[in-house]
């Protein structure tokens, strides 16, 4: 692609802003945990936007803080008309981490997989509980209302562990469904998420 450069002239000739790309990504809603057992972004309550409006929706993870030490963090939806968060999924995880006396490596985590499971899906694991350790990340999920294809999704969370590495966990896989999904929760595997917040954002077709 080539560059385009402008001089003071060609940028003087713009009459309004609406001449400029706008914005793609569109904040909808934003959750605060205070010692909550889950978090839960749900179509058409409490302002959530969740369906046919945007093909893209993104999250973000900003200071997310356990009661519990040593948990995982995990994530299910339900399809539409649907309940119990237990989708069926197929996910594949892996992780770079490094110790702070400096070891560390890159792991394909089998346990964290899923293969037609219906469970959590593990999007970080080994959170500390110490005042100073959090994670923080992203989660894309496409196209959820369709009633054609599955449901992909794919995250990467950074964090400083339990166990005092830093840690890089990438995780991708689908929701092995054609029905729309509509609800998406995170929560702890154990005990509260303690602080932190959680953004969701639309992303608009180009």
């Amino acid at each position: 692609m080539a560059l385009v450069k402008y001089n003071n002239n060609s940028i003087s000739t713009i009459s309004s802003a609406g001449q400029l790309a706008s914005g793609s990504l569109v904040p909808i809603k934003t959750l605060t945990a205070s010692s909550s057992s889950t978090l839960s972004f749900v179509d058409g309550s409490n302002g959530v936007v969740l369906d046919n409006t945007y093909p893209i929706y993104k999250f973000e993870f900003i200071n997310c803080h356990p009661a519990t030490n040593n948990v995982t963090f995990g994530f299910q939806a339900n399809a539409s008309g649907g309940s119990g968060y237990n989708e069926t999924m197929t996910t594949t995880n892996f992780r770079a981490y490094n110790f702070e006396s400096n070891s560390g490596g890159l792991d394909y985590i089998a346990d964290n997989d899923q293969a037609q499971g219906t469970g959590f899906q593990i999007i970080c694991g080994d959170v500390g509980n110490v005042s100073d350790e959090n994670i923080v990340g992203e989660m894309f999920l496409f196209s959820p209302s369709s009633t054609t294809f599955v449901k992909h999704f794919m995250s990467r969370f950074v964090g400083n562990a339990s166990s005092d590495y830093a840690i890089d966990m990438y995780t991708a896989g689908y929701f092995n469904t054609t029905s729309a999904i509509d609800e998406i929760q995170f929560k702890m595997s154990s005990g509260n998420i303690d602080s932190g917040k959680i953004k969701l954002y639309g992303i608009k077709d180009s």
